[in-house]
């Protein structure tokens, strides 16, 4: 069994963080180091998948689901607009390989183009 993930430590309350946003299947918080106005993470409860190609293959019902709740997010914190980004491979800029997704919303510049 492998270690848990940052954000399944967070899930669990061995880490802080507030958590923005909750289903029976996901959860959102604040991203730590935000690259636009609003910058959070929506996050699958469970950590089976890596990155999003491993999601879309394995369960691509809860990447709709993601998807649905980054909108939500969007709405309730914004205008609605948003970029949504999945970082997949450390070439690409992921870090934590529990897959994630970034929601940025409000005033995007190029700054937010490099999501980590």
């Amino acid at each position: 069994m492998s270690e848990p993930s940052i954000f399944t430590r967070i899930l669990n309350g061995e880490i802080p963080s507030e958590i923005v946003a909750q289903t029976d299947t996901l959860f959102a918080i604040r991203d730590i180091a935000p690259k636009a106005p609003t910058h959070l993470l929506v996050i699958p409860k469970t950590q089976e998948y890596r990155d999003v190609t491993e999601l879309a293959a394995g369960d691509p019902g809860l990447l709709i689901e993601m998807i649905e709740l980054a909108k939500g997010l969007a709405d309730a914190e914004g205008d609605g607009d948003f970029r949504l980004i999945f970082n997949t491979g450390a070439n690409a800029g992921q870090t934590v390989f529990h897959v994630h997704a970034h929601v940025l919303s409000g005033g995007l510049d190029e700054s937010s183009m490099n999501a980590g």
